[in-house]
């Protein structure tokens, strides 16, 4: 079954990233990597070469991936996670909130400051070190249940009052999904379009995803720096994500496309890595748009 899976891009970082979040989430940890080959890369990969290409990490039960690429790509808040603390499932859950924005906010940079709003009685939006967005969120104790990690969109500028659309298409597309909460702003709203998606969630290929649209325009909206990544169990799987997902094609390269939306997939074979250990394969991808899975595995053929 297709699996999606949020990817950060990393300038070189993706070590330090990784050991800054486990060190800090308490329940993170590794979960796979992979490693540059030697040959076959392009000229701007050089620098990379036998390095770390990604790390797979878990925290609070929501896996993301991080990946090694160069220079001038930089996280900005249009993707977001949410990071849910749910007293109803922990005592402690405003101690736990409060301990670990110490921790991110540390070298970070402060959007939203930590008090008491409508919507969350501890509710805070920071970019960490790295610069990628956290949102905490001290949930009311009769809130639907949610992951801990819910990775979050939101539509402006050039993409604004897409959130419906898009939570739509992810929707329809994807077997085993489903809406969650919807809230839209209100007629009298002083900021916001009324009628457009305030907030919204959904269950999209067994991952959590949220959805808004930006109150005013933002300055920057989706990029490579934050991506979902799609995997999928087979050609046919590829093809037909590909087929609705990919809308820009100078954004396509190695399974990268991006949507309709503004928002950037990497449509991958879920065995990727397996396949990247084939002779020339690695050399064949960085020819490819969308990915062929045969071309991986007798690249030369």
């Amino acid at each position: 079954m297709t699996r999606i899976i949020p990817s950060i891009w990393c300038n070189d970082t993706a070590d330090d990233m990784a050991a800054l979040y486990t060190d800090s989430f308490p329940d993170a940890r590794v979960v796979d990597s992979s490693r540059y080959p030697t040959e076959g890369l392009l000229d701007f990969q050089q620098p990379f070469a036998g390095k770390t290409l990604t790390i797979d990490l878990e925290i609070g039960g929501t896996r993301i991936n991080l990946i090694n690429g160069g220079p001038g790509v930089d996280p900005n808040p249009s993707i977001s996670f949410v990071l849910n603390f749910q007293p109803a499932s922990d005592p402690q859950a405003r101690e736990h909130l409060d301990a670990l924005w110490a921790l991110l906010s540390d070298g970070g940079t402060v959007l939203m400051p930590l008090d008491e709003y409508p919507y969350s009685a501890r509710y805070g939006w920071l970019q960490d070190r790295f610069g990628v967005s956290w949102q905490f969120m001290l949930t009311r104790p009769d809130a639907d249940a949610r992951p801990f990690v819910v990775p979050s969109l939101m539509f402006s500028d050039e993409n604004a009052r897409l959130a419906e659309p898009a939570l739509q298409t992810y929707v329809a597309l994807f077997p085993d999904s489903h809406r969650g909460t919807t809230a839209r702003y209100p007629e009298d709203a002083e900021e916001g379009v009324a009628g457009s998606l305030m907030y919204a969630d959904a269950l999209v290929a067994g991952t959590w995803l949220a959805a808004m649209d930006a109150p005013t325009p933002q300055g920057r909206t989706f990029d490579i720096a934050v991506s979902l990544i799609a995997t999928c169990a087979d050609q046919d799987e590829i093809d037909r994500l590909w087929s609705v997902l990919s809308r820009y094609p100078d954004a396509e390269q190695c399974g990268w496309c991006r949507d309709a939306f503004g928002v950037s997939w990497q449509i991958v074979p879920e065995n990727m890595d397996a396949l990247l250990k084939h002779p020339g394969a690695f050399d064949a991808l960085m020819q490819m748009g969308r990915i062929i899975i045969a071309d991986l595995v007798t690249p030369d053929a």
